[in-house]
């Protein structure tokens, strides 16, 4: 094991630009690690998976199109190669017609008793890999990822080079790896690898050599304003697509109102949607004492901000929303990056971290005031109790948004605050039915709503002929429990042997016609998370607590 120095100084240097953009601000550019250091880390060829196949049936299956339409079947879906081919109702519940039937498949599995849906869309992501301070592996991430049927993923700043992702969609998109679809929105920072980018014109520049090195979008976190609005235009002018995490150091002068004015397409998080809604003061209330790059105090203030917003249906909540409507603005909230704000215990203790959070991860994740996110030096109940009442106005908003045709997507931000990948991106899914979603509503914002956000709606989102068969199967109905969705699965108790069984987990995961035993991606996940165990001493089944010790 390493060193507690040199794991610190390891954080340090992979992580300083990330960590520059994300917890102060935007304010400075520091150069990440070198290309050459992302290349420690190789993602295996693909041994996984069986397929594309001339013709695959999917038999007997029940299948929710992603559009808001409620589940329909039986039905038998036909692949060809990597596109839905056909969709041929089979009768009724209860009554079907053999002679409705697909015709015979090269390939066909029996989905007797399973629902399909489109592949889930995961619109916040960040891939990590072994030489930045979370000491992952990359294929890690991939196959926790993929074992929850993420079939595309926006990657919005990793800390690493355009080129490093730009190769590993090209690996993913051509099937010679188990990958999400990826797509690469790089921070507007990070782009110039420690330049400073202070005038309009370099603003400019930078977006253009973005897109010539591979970008499909920009993630913005802050930036002078005459910059960053320069950088928001040019890159509506050559089409790269705009998301922005409004940092608190910008949104005095760049809150959503502003910024969606200048044509940015969608926002992360919440930062600038309550400041666009300030009544009775033009800035938040901060403490006299407080220091934006403390990221306890940071935290601690944005769980007291919407309470400073206007109320829920007042005439400035609704002339935001509306303004936001007609400029066809998007939202990934992220709650569960939050989550653990509000209720630490819980998020801590989840159920998977024992067989599927690295060790090395959960040393990221341990109180320090170097990791991103690791803020938990002094939380108490009131900080948490500030953030229950910041949820529930924030999830009114959300639900209201929706209610009004607004788009909002499901994005996880994974990989701090105790959210594990994958797992993080079905609590997203949980988070958004309390919000007021119907089940219904939480699958359509994570497949088609977030294919629209992603400007690939004609591509992937929606089981349709001539999309992509990118398509997340599980066995029971997920519009009745959601939690069927979660790599752990949920109990039930079973009446005729009176014991209590685990069910769920998604079954199948077919990217490109591909098909993927997602249990056998969750349980190499877990082989790995064993095998660190054992090179540390640990016994398996059990997460360390914060001074060392082990908790079965």
């Amino acid at each position: 094991m390493r060193s507690e120095k040199s794991r610190i100084r390891g954080v340090k240097i992979a992580l300083l630009s990330m960590m520059a953009s994300v917890a102060f601000g935007g304010a400075a550019a520091i150069a990440a690690d070198p290309p050459g250091a992302m290349q420690a880390d190789p993602i295996p060829n693909r041994t996984e998976g069986v397929g594309p196949y001339n013709r695959v049936i999917l038999r007997n299956v029940y299948y929710i199109d992603g559009t808001g339409a409620p589940a329909q079947g039986p039905a038998d879906i036909v692949l060809s190669g990597d596109k839905i081919a056909e969709i041929k109702t089979i009768g009724a519940p209860g009554a079907i017609n053999p002679n409705a039937r697909a015709a015979k498949g090269d390939y066909e599995v029996d989905l007797t008793g399973h629902y399909v849906m489109p592949g889930f869309v995961d619109a916040h992501v960040h891939l990590h890999t072994l030489s930045q301070g979370q000491n992952v592996p990359s294929e890690y991430i991939l196959k926790l990822w993929m074992g929850h049927g993420i079939t595309t993923a926006r990657d919005l700043g990793s800390g690493g080079p355009i080129e490093w992702l730009k190769a590993i969609k090209e690996r993913s998109a051509r099937n010679e790896i188990v990958a999400p679809r990826l797509h690469i929105y790089p921070f507007f920072h990070d782009i110039r690898r420690g330049q400073l980018i202070n005038d309009a014109t370099t603003a400019r520049a930078t977006i253009q050599e973005a897109k010539r090195r591979g970008a499909d979008g920009i993630k913005f976190i802050g930036g002078a304003k005459d910059v960053l609005f320069a950088a928001i235009d040019e890159a509506n002018k050559i089409d790269l697509r705009t998301t922005m995490h409004h940092a608190q150091p910008v949104v005095a002068y760049a809150n959503v109102l502003d910024t969606s004015a200048q044509g940015l397409e969608s926002m992360e998080h919440w930062y600038g949607l309550p400041e666009a809604m300030f009544t009775d003061k033009r800035l938040q209330a901060f403490p006299n004492d407080f220091i934006n790059n403390d990221e306890m105090m940071r935290f601690g203030e944005a769980g007291r901000l919407w309470e400073q917003a206007a109320r829920p249906g007042s005439d400035k909540w609704n002339e935001v929303m509306d303004k936001l409507l007609e400029r066809d603005f998007a939202l990934v909230p992220t709650m569960t990056a939050y989550l653990t704000g509000r209720d630490f215990m819980r998020m801590s203790r989840a159920e998977w971290h024992a067989e599927y959070t690295m060790p090395a991860l959960w040393d990221f994740y341990r109180p320090s005031r170097i990791n991103h996110g690791a803020y938990w030096f002094d939380w108490t109940s009131d900080h948490e109790m500030a953030w229950k009442k910041n949820y529930q106005l924030w999830m009114k908003f959300l639900n209201d948004y929706k209610n009004k045709g607004g788009k909002v997507a499901v994005g996880s931000d994974s990989g701090y605050i105790y959210n594990l990948y994958g797992f993080g991106y079905i609590q997203e899914m949980m988070l958004l039915l309390e919000a007021g979603f119907s089940s219904l509503e939480v699958i359509h914002a994570a497949t088609q709503v977030g294919a629209q956000v992603l400007g690939v709606e004609d591509q992937v989102g929606t089981i349709r002929v001539g999309r992509k068969a990118d398509l997340v199967v599980v066995k029971g109905n997920p519009l009745a429990n959601l939690k069927l969705l979660f790599g752990t699965g949920t109990i039930k108790l079973n009446d005729d042997t009176g014991k209590v069984d685990k069910v769920g987990g998604v079954s199948l995961t077919i990217k490109d016609g591909i098909i993927y035993d997602a249990a056998k991606l969750r349980a190499d996940v877990r082989e790995m998370v064993a095998r660190q165990k054992t090179e540390r001493g640990m016994p398996q089944g059990v997460m360390t607590i914060h001074n060392g010790a082990e908790l079965p």
